[in-house]
């Protein structure tokens, strides 16, 4: 029984990082500010998973009720000076879940560049990337 609830929660958070994605233009292809490859769990720190601390897209994105608005798309989260709609594909804020976006993403909306060190504590643009410190 207990194994079962582990896998149920488990399962569960998978789930909703999936979810989550498809709320977001080009969700599943966010470019991996390390590079190389794409940067699954968009709104947190680590490209790993989904548990590590949010960075500033995942609580921007949270407190928008995990809903792509024209309010979240105008941001600027990662503090680069551009804003999450352009780094995502969706320089007018017109997106809609479920319809192709009008570009493809070319920037991560939660870490700016320069990322001068990649893994769980990534830092770059002037400390704004900088967790756990």
């Amino acid at each position: 029984m207990l194994r079962l609830a582990i896998i149920s929660v488990v399962l569960t958070g998978a789930l909703a990082h999936d979810y989550y994605r498809d709320r977001i233009p080009n969700g599943y292809s966010v470019p991996n500010p390390c590079g190389g490859g794409t940067w699954a769990p968009v709104g947190h720190f680590d490209p790993s998973h989904h548990t590590i601390q949010k960075n500033q897209f995942g609580l921007d994105f949270a407190n928008a009720g995990h809903q792509w608005t024209a309010a979240l798309c105008k941001m600027d989260s990662d503090g680069d000076g551009m804003s999450n709609g352009q780094e995502l594909g969706d320089p007018n804020c017109v997106w809609t879940a479920g319809a192709a976006p009008s570009g493809a993403a070319t920037g991560h909306p939660g870490i700016c560049n320069p990322v001068t060190a990649c893994g769980t504590y990534t830092c770059g643009c002037h400390g704004h990337n900088c967790v756990g410190k």
